[in-house]
């Protein structure tokens, strides 16, 4: 298996606090919204507090990205989940005082946010340097296997605590959390990255950089663009997920449950049947990812045909379990090609594609559907999509 980079004692003192500090991140969110809910009954609030959450990560992550570059990223990293932890602490504060209103976590929210921004270029600046250079691979795999894990466990747990001890406790137990992580981190010891004189130049000649760095290179351009496609439209349609699971089949919360279960279960098996396959060479994409991100968006279209719960549930599982697999695969190609001193500008921009991809996916079928119907929507553009990524990429092995 694909795990090589578990050798390095390094490495596994990360995974070790990660997994601490991802399960606190996953347990925020369900906390963040249950008072959202709690606090004023609104649906849209609550989607309010979680754009808030998000979309900071949007505008921010490729002016973080510059800015990683151009520090110690261990001297970043500490930053920011510093900042994360403190700020977690306020909002435990504020809810067990009972100083909580709807203004004050939309604030918290907004400044969560604007952190989680800067996590993402900081984390995928340093976990490729704690190991060798040929282990770069293996990183990624496993970073996205434990982070998956997390996404699945840690909403159930944050689910359950609140319904047995109350938010304000569930808030405490996830706050603490963040102390191995933060402890894990500063044991941390990094790889030496070349110096380019990159930390020099002017911000936004920086940033300018890492943009045409992703153009002129064909096999980050390549990863970034079919990772884009496969994020608005197949991570999009698993972002709206209840008018599925109630509008369609009529299964209401429960099903929604259900439904997001089996879509992590799919998740965490696509990483391991990631790490089961052989490193990927540099410079391209595996034949494999490419046969899996046309089907993947077939699966989408297929979703939208399906009549009965269980294959609708199948296929859902299939579509992140492909998602996962893929994300994996794009993001590796990218990695394996950066140098140290690039990580930073080139993977902000993979996370804003991911990440604003499947937001603004979200929107574009919740669109279609008032138009279309919700199972058209899906039909249509998964089949385009497929479509137009085929096609793409017959063009681009052709042209190689």
């Amino acid at each position: 298996m694909n795990l090589g980079a578990l050798k390095s004692a390094n490495f596994r003192a990360y995974v070790f606090g990660a997994a601490f500090g991802l399960l606190a991140i996953w347990m925020q969110r369900i906390a963040m919204g249950w008072l959202a809910w709690e606090m004023t009954n609104s649906s849209s609030f609550v989607g309010f507090v979680a754009m808030l959450l998000f979309a900071p990560s949007i505008v921010l992550s490729p002016l973080m990205g510059v800015w990683v570059d151009r520090m110690n990223v261990k001297h970043a990293v500490l930053a920011v989940q510093g900042c994360n932890f403190l700020l977690c602490g306020v909002l435990w504060a504020i809810v067990a005082t009972g100083m909580e209103t709807p203004f004050l976590l939309a604030l918290l929210s907004l400044l969560i946010g604007m952190v989680m921004a800067a996590n993402h270029p900081v984390r995928m600046a340093l976990t490729p340097r704690l190991v060798r250079r040929e282990y770069v691979g293996s990183v990624v795999t496993i970073v996205a296997i434990n982070f998956n894990i997390a996404r699945m466990v840690g909403p159930a747990v944050g689910g359950v605590l609140i319904a047995t001890i109350g938010v304000g406790h569930t808030l405490l137990v996830q706050w603490l959390l963040f102390v191995p992580y933060l402890v894990a981190l500063s044991r941390l010891s990094l790889r030496p990255r070349r110096e380019t004189g990159s930390a020099r130049e002017p911000f936004f000649q920086a940033l300018a950089a890492g943009v045409r760095y992703v153009w002129q290179t064909s096999a980050v351009r390549e990863a970034m663009f079919v990772a884009g496609v496969l994020a608005l439209v197949a991570r999009g349609a698993l972002e709206v997920l209840p008018p599925l699971a109630d509008g369609v089949f009529g299964r209401g919360a429960d099903g929604l449950g259900v439904l997001m279960s089996v879509t992590g279960v799919g998740a965490i098996l696509g990483g391991f049947s990631q790490a089961a396959l052989p490193p990927q060479v540099p410079g391209r994409l595996p034949l494999l990812t490419r046969l899996a991100i046309v089907f993947g968006l077939c699966l989408v279209a297929l979703l939208g045909l399906v009549s009965h719960w269980h294959m609708a549930l199948a296929v859902a599982a299939g579509m992140s379990f492909v998602t996962t697999v893929t994300a994996i695969s794009t993001q590796t190609a990218i990695q394996l090609d950066l140098e140290d001193d690039m990580r930073g500008r080139v993977m902000s921009l993979w996370a804003v594609i991911a990440a604003g991809g499947s937001a603004l996916g979200a929107g574009a079928i919740g669109g279609m559907a008032d138009w279309l119907g919700f199972q058209g929507a899906l039909v249509w553009s998964g089949s385009l999509a497929a479509a137009g990524v085929a096609v793409y990429l017959m063009w681009m092995r052709l042209k190689a």
